[in-house]
């Protein structure tokens, strides 16, 4: 992969291949790019795609591109540099900083005019100041969402695998977003979900990690439950009975009328239709 002239060329080895900024012919007017991810960490293989942050001039346009180069995929996030600070603030917002990454500790590609520097000391101050904390709100409703996790994991009969595994992978993703929450620290998805996580908490992040896999090995539930009940604890305990959210009227306004009537119940177990994410029920109006 080559870099267009007059941008300089920065070889690096992904996957014991050589691979060379060429990312930027995809934006031949490109005022910087930053190669992040897996591949700058020494984790990639030889199938991984690269992560790839390329400044734009604000004549062009802000996007995300996948493209195939050398049979190698590249995920390509272009931004204008007016648009930088919004996206940052959006990224932050997200509690992921996925292209704060990238520009903060990814390897510079090519910079002829040092925004891409500029750039890179603002990511690091975003990262510096972490995640936006969670309101209070946020912080009962997630206590009460991974409470039933809990409980439906337990619940579940390890006969029902489809069941057990899905509750299992639910539970370890909203006990990583709150554990990561608590430590003010970054969170992930997919195979940056473990990582952020022991990143946060190596002990209690290992305990949810091995909880989980012993559901997937063995259909053992209890080492996750446990260390579930690890992470509540932190937070002020389990969250069932008490628990109040507000009206569906008003979070999403009056056009769900004449479609649903909506009901508060009790956390009954088995109640059909029960959203156990809020505990109200939707029943159709007719």
């Amino acid at each position: 992969m080559f870099v267009d002239a007059p941008l300089r060329r920065t070889q690096v080895d992904v996957g014991g291949s050589p691979v060379v900024g060429g990312e930027v012919q995809q934006a031949p007017h490109a005022l910087g790019a930053v190669l992040g991810g897996s591949a700058v960490q020494g984790r990639a293989t030889s199938a991984s795609d690269l992560d790839v942050a390329i400044l734009l001039p604000d004549s062009d346009s802000s996007r995300r591109e996948i493209i195939r180069h050398d049979g190698r995929l590249a995920e390509l996030f272009l931004h204008t540099v007016t648009d930088v600070p919004e996206f940052f603030q959006w990224d932050r917002a997200r509690r992921r900083g996925t292209v704060l990454f990238i520009y903060a500790e990814g390897l510079p590609l090519t910079d002829p005019h040092g925004y891409l520097a500029r750039t890179r000391d603002k990511a690091r101050a975003v990262l510096a100041a972490g995640p936006p904390a969670l309101t209070p709100a946020e912080w009962e409703h997630g206590r009460y969402v991974l409470t039933c996790y809990m409980d439906d994991l337990l619940d579940t009969s390890p006969a029902d695998r489809y069941e057990q595994l899905s509750i299992a992978d639910h539970t370890l993703r909203e006990a990583a977003h709150l554990l990561s929450a608590h430590h003010s620290a970054w969170t992930g998805i997919g195979k940056w979900l473990p990582r952020r996580l022991l990143s946060a908490d190596p002990e209690r992040g290992k305990s949810l990690l091995d909880g989980h896999q012993a559901v997937a090995e063995r259909a053992d539930p209890m080492a996750l439950a446990t260390a579930v009940k690890q992470v509540l604890d932190l937070l002020g305990g389990p969250l069932r009975e008490g628990y109040s959210h507000p009206s569906l009227f008003l979070q999403h306004g009056s056009n769900l009328a004449g479609v649903f009537a909506v009901q508060r119940t009790p956390s009954f177990e088995g109640l059909l239709g029960l959203d156990r994410a809020t505990g109200w029920v939707l029943r159709p109006t007719s």
